[in-house]
């Protein structure tokens, strides 16, 4: 059975986060494994308190997964702190497995998950060690410090990006001005893709951003190329926010058993 192994912060209310991460792996046909990093009080209309962990304690449960049960491919979502960003940098570094890189900063409801400090740390430690990394284009924003409008400036920051060190940069364009459609670029070795589908009016979108890079990963984990994975990835999401189960009175979560093609 294919492995898969999420780096990120636990929600509550099961919509994002590793929730959403082993909901996802799950569905992939992927054995799912998880490493907390944070905790965090939510629910799909109001976030309160997020503890970090202690770096070490992180590291121990990423040393106590590879020992046993190493994964084919893995992600990371919030992360928290500089120190646990440099101290998976550090351990990315000797990963024999591709990594997914979710740059999560803001929680839906607007909660911090990376201090403004960590932001340099991420993108000298970490970004070089991602097989992928996929912002959104806010985060893609901070990251690059280019004002992104459009597509030609999505390509300018893919290349920016790619030029940190992340081998492939997956830009995920649905906070552009475009009322029709949602139109995600890739960068991969040179070579651009991108992936349309037309834009979903609802408001049950929580953890589309985790559940995205975690579909990527399951594939990758089962052997499909980045590309393949990245298209089974964006079919999978449309389907999961088009069939959401309009649970909780706020931004609700996406269905994950949705069908995948």
């Amino acid at each position: 059975m294919p492995v898969a192994l999420t780096i990120g912060g636990s929600d509550p209310s099961g919509g994002a986060g590793i929730q959403a991460d082993l909901k996802t792996f799950h569905q992939f046909g992927a054995y799912g494994e998880a490493v907390i990093t944070l905790l965090t009080v939510q629910n799909t209309r109001r976030a309160g308190r997020v503890e970090v962990l202690p770096p070490v304690l992180v590291m121990e449960q990423l040393e106590a997964v590879l020992e046993d049960i190493p994964p084919a491919a893995a992600k990371t979502g919030a992360l928290g702190s500089g120190d646990i960003v440099a101290a998976l940098g550090r351990a990315a570094a000797g990963f024999g497995f591709p990594l997914v890189v979710d740059p999560v900063m803001i929680g839906k409801q607007g909660q911090p998950l990376l201090d403004r400090p960590a932001m340099d740390v991420f993108r000298e430690e970490l970004l070089p060690r991602a097989a992928l990394i996929t912002p959104n284009v806010p985060e893609a924003e901070a990251l690059t410090g280019l004002a992104i409008r459009g597509l030609e400036e999505v390509r300018r920051a893919a290349e920016i990006l790619s030029g940190m060190g992340a081998r492939a940069v997956l830009i995920k364009g649905g906070h552009l001005a475009d009322d029709e459609s949602v139109i995600d670029v890739l960068l991969n070795g040179g070579d651009w893709s991108e992936f349309p589908a037309a834009r979903l009016k609802t408001r049950h979108t929580h953890g589309t951003g985790c559940t995205y890079s975690a579909a990527i990963t399951a594939g990758l984990a089962c052997g499909q190329t980045l590309t393949t994975a990245v298209t089974c990835a964006k079919q999978y999401v449309h389907e999961a926010i088009r069939t959401a189960p309009a649970l909780g009175t706020g931004f609700g979560p996406l269905n994950h058993h949705a069908a995948i093609r």
